[in-house]
């Protein structure tokens, strides 16, 4: 192989790792937001480290611990934001920024909760897949309001997200 040919060949590969991740972090996020918990965890190696700031420990009892706080919310949705990646062979870092929004009840009424934040992420690759290996959640701003719904009275039609396979995205059930 030329040199040419091997510098091609390490830049798919990194393409590759790049994409393998993201794709990683999106079943992470999408786990949350449509509590699957089983997808949520797909994402981390069986033995991976969260530290969430208010739970530090296993893969399990992170799923568990946030699967239930979400449980809690009428409905989550988590957005990803830039990500920097630092790449050397069968294992990345990484700085992921997201924006996540929740509607919860406080103090018996309903709010509207968003946090922004980062997780610093160490990947590894095992058996040609990319995980999550180590994670720190950074929590950098959050802010509470009333809840907001005013535009979903006035235009009923359209359609809300559902959580445990009841989301369209789950069914696809397009007219024929």
């Amino acid at each position: 192989m030329s040199g040419t040919d091997e510098k091609l060949l390490a830049r798919v590969e990194d393409l590759e790792a790049r994409r393998d991740i993201m794709d990683c972090v999106c079943r992470y996020m999408r786990g949350q937001d449509r509590l699957d918990p089983d997808l949520q965890k797909s994402a981390f190696h069986p033995d991976a480290y969260v530290d969430c700031g208010p739970l530090a420990g296993s893969v399990d009892e992170f799923v568990a611990y946030a699967q239930a706080g979400l449980e809690g919310c009428a409905f989550t949705h988590h957005m990803i934001g830039q990500m920097q990646l630092t790449i050397a062979g069968d294992c990345a870092e990484g700085e992921v920024y997201f924006i996540a929004y929740h509607r919860m009840m406080l103090d018996g009424t309903e709010k509207d909760m968003i946090f922004g934040g980062r997780y610093i992420d160490e990947y590894r690759r095992r058996g040609g897949e990319w995980r999550i290996f180590r994670r720190k959640e950074i929590a950098d701003w959050t802010r509470v309001d009333p809840a907001a719904d005013d535009f979903f009275a006035m235009e009923p039609a359209y359609v809300r997200g559902g959580r445990r396979g009841k989301d369209f995205s789950n069914r696809r059930i397009w007219p024929a």
